[in-house]
């Protein structure tokens, strides 16, 4: 499975040279965005924010957070796990914690710090984002060399 992942890996960082607003990104964005649309919404309950991060999430769309918190809990977990807004749901990210170990590739992820949500890609598909790099543009202010930085407070 590493194997296959690190040639998924290099296949797409050699996509990378596609242009945002080339022809071919424009082909791939009217192949991809209808059936990323149905199957992950179907399947994650997904909310299309355009920068996926389903496998740091125990594939639990942190998007579904009614505070849109993409970095953990926002500390007002009911003690039976259930969300503090919508106390009849269970709270997303303990349901990304408790799931994040059966992915053993990623399980370590939900542990790291996601950049902010670049809301001009809501309802853009992260497939081709994730090809064009456009998912890697970070908001000015944010450190790239802390983006792996590891929380320590899910030990």
């Amino acid at each position: 499975m590493r194997k296959i992942t690190h040639y998924v890996l290099r296949f797409i960082t050699n996509m990378k040279f596609l242009n945002q607003n080339s022809a071919i990104t424009k082909i791939l964005d009217r192949v991809f965005l209808p059936v990323e649309k149905i199957s992950k919404q179907a399947i994650f309950d997904c909310r299309m924010c355009g920068q996926c991060i389903l496998h740091s999430t125990g594939l639990t769309c942190p998007m579904r957070c009614p505070k849109n918190e993409r970095n953990g809990p926002c500390g007002g977990v009911r003690p039976n796990g259930n969300c503090e807004v919508f106390p009849d749901k269970p709270c997303v990210w303990m349901q990304a914690i408790e799931r994040s170990p059966r992915l053993p590739l990623w399980q370590d992820h939900i542990r790291h710090l996601q950049p902010p949500v670049d809301w001009r890609l809501k309802d853009t598909s992260s497939w081709t984002n994730l090809l064009t790099g456009r998912d890697q543009v970070h908001p000015k202010g944010w450190d790239v060399a802390s983006e792996n930085w590891t929380r320590t407070d899910a030990d």
